[in-house]
């Protein structure tokens, strides 16, 4: 079975409509051909992130790409300094 994407566009009308729908959101998403909890979980997103949510497969939200883009500067931080750490030792050695 092949697993089903939505669009950004129809995860935020979904959730719109959860809202202003006097159905419920069980209803709501019987009538769209989603799960409940999916349409719970898309809610609850959209809660959290407001405009930012659902940024797509292979997006992240700015703050994913910012902690992204700082653990690589961590990581060739840390290899910089290993390297100087090994350079200082070899050239703290006593001439042979």
């Amino acid at each position: 079975m092949e697993r089903r994407t939505f669009t950004h566009e129809f995860k935020m009308e979904a959730v719109q409509l959860s809202y202003e729908s006097d159905l419920s959101v069980a209803q709501v998403a019987y009538n769209l051909g989603v799960r409940p909890a999916l349409l719970y979980r898309w809610r609850a997103e959209e809660r959290q992130a407001g405009g930012e949510a659902f940024p797509g497969k292979g997006n992240l939200k700015p703050e994913e790409a910012e902690l992204a883009r700082l653990r690589r500067e961590l990581e060739q931080t840390r290899l910089e300094r290993d390297i100087l750490k090994k350079a200082l030792s070899v050239f703290a050695q006593p001439p042979r």
